[in-house]
């Protein structure tokens, strides 16, 4: 019983429409065919018989091997943006867990006023990853941050052109101002620079990804020759299948589009997206996991704090991604 579950799954998520590219490809397919049927009527209807030389086309070794190698091509590299999105916020999340534990525990607190600096530093720390998400699909993150932030943070928010930037000068602040004031050594000093660091190496390589865009030139070309080969090759079809040469097209068609249109479901891999990055269910793990840092006591316990008001842009439904 337990081994029939999985086939189940298999054919539930062939059969599945969410987060396929197949209503996004649909109307082309259909332009296609309705084509291939108009070609196949008139050769039915005697107004061209040879279709030998567009067989000949179609069934070129050249032909075949370039539009393969593009497709192929095209979907790897889309693929290969994605996931250094995916590892350059892996290395986000990593970092800001790192640096909240160093912050929580290694730095002194021997007053009310320094722990609530503390607390500050902490909450600023979680609004650099969602300012990040934010100022990767050009949106203000002054809705998202209002209620985690100051009335003087948010002030300087809404001036900065780069919000994640700001976050991370303010951070480094914080830990230089703790530094000379003897609540952390140079050792601490050195570890928690480096992982400030890491928050911008992470920041810049989404930026890389998002400001270095596939050439247009080659998509373009990509899309003119997949649709020449879907336009040639019912002529060199009818002849052999008659009839039958929609289905074969649609067929085709729907491979072909299909593989082009992963590539560009995937390219940009921080939008809204069924197959994008979950960058909102990154940031609510972000966001409890410093809420629990923000609980935890110099006796190594933890404590019942006030839960973090962030309201985060809903992604799409159902999907979770792991961090």
């Amino acid at each position: 019983m337990m081994s029939t579950i999985p086939q189940f799954q298999w054919f539930k998520a062939v059969l599945q429409v969410q987060g396929s590219v197949l209503p996004r490809i649909l109307p082309r397919i259909l332009i296609l065919c309705v084509l291939s049927i108009g070609m196949a009527a008139t050769y039915k209807m005697g107004l061209w018989t040879d279709s030998d030389n567009m067989k000949a086309l179609t069934n070129n070794v050249a032909c075949n091997l370039v539009l393969g190698l593009l497709l192929v091509f095209r979907t790897n590299t889309a693929y290969e943006r994605y996931w250094d999105g995916r590892k350059a916020w892996g290395l986000l999340v990593i970092t800001t867990r790192n640096l909240a534990r160093e912050i929580q525990i290694g730095i002194v607190a021997p007053t009310e006023e320094a722990k609530a600096e503390k607390e500050r530093a902490l909450k600023r720390l979680l609004s650099f990853a969602i300012a990040t998400k934010c100022h990767l699909r050009q949106e203000s993150p002054v809705a998202q941050l209002k209620d985690l932030l100051s009335p003087e943070d948010m002030a300087q928010i809404e001036k900065a052109e780069r919000p994640p930037q700001l976050i991370t000068f303010w951070l480094s602040q914080y830990l230089q101002h703790q530094y000379n004031n003897g609540h952390i050594d140079s050792r601490q000093r050195l570890e928690t620079n480096s992982q400030v660091n890491g928050l911008v190496e992470a920041f810049s390589g989404c930026e890389r990804i998002l400001k270095t865009p596939m050439p247009m030139s080659y998509k373009i070309y990509l899309k003119r020759l997949t649709l020449l080969y879907c336009l040639i090759l019912p002529l060199g079809l009818i002849e052999q299948l008659g009839w039958w040469t929609p289905w074969a097209i649609t067929f085709v068609s729907f491979v072909l589009l299909g593989v082009e249109e992963i590539g560009n479901e995937i390219e940009d891999p921080f939008r809204y997206g069924f197959n994008n990055i979950k960058l909102d269910s990154i940031c609510d793990t972000l966001i409890k996991d410093i809420q629990t840092t923000l609980s935890f006591t110099e006796e190594g316990t933890l404590k019942e704090s006030p839960a973090l008001e962030v309201t985060l842009t809903d992604d799409v439904p159902n999907m979770v991604e792991a961090v």
